[in-house]
């Protein structure tokens, strides 16, 4: 299990659901956080192992607020005052600005690489194609560099 605390948006949290990939986090990283904005967003009642964690720096948040969707700016600003976290995030403008502010990131994909590793999936294609069938988008720049190199 990692050290990192692991704070999650709900864009990863959703589409994992919908693939019915969600355990995928648990067996990675043990515990993840989340904001209650994240948890609203969500929709759905939380696994054990998904703690809710309320942001401090409320003034932050709402600075982030007005940039980011609610959900996004929670989770940037609750890993902001997290030491030693690591962010999933998938959005773009959210991952440049956690980037922006020095924060650990990874995303959705980065999560089914590190599960791929860890030989928790068998193949990278067929979840990227469970995903996508839920619509999540994958460049296909990045989906061919990627499935070049499994």
């Amino acid at each position: 299990m990692s050290r990192e605390i692991i704070i999650a948006d709900a864009s990863c949290l959703i589409v994992l659901q919908n693939v019915q990939e969600l355990p995928i986090l648990q067996k990675l990283f043990g515990e993840v956080f989340v904001t209650q904005e994240v948890e609203r967003e969500f929709g759905l009642d939380l696994p054990e192992w998904i703690k809710i964690k309320l942001v401090q720096n409320k003034t932050q948040q709402n600075a982030l607020n007005l940039i980011l969707d609610e959900g996004e700016a929670s989770s940037v600003a609750l890993a902001l005052e997290t030491n030693d976290s690591l962010l999933i995030i998938d959005e773009k403008k959210g991952r440049r600005i956690a980037q922006e502010l020095g924060l650990k990131i990874t995303g959705t994909l980065g999560i089914i690489l590190r599960a791929k590793e860890k030989s928790l999936i068998g193949s990278i294609e067929g979840t990227f194609e469970k995903l996508e069938t839920v619509g999540f988008w994958i460049s296909p720049s990045i989906k061919a560099k990627i499935l070049k190199n499994e």
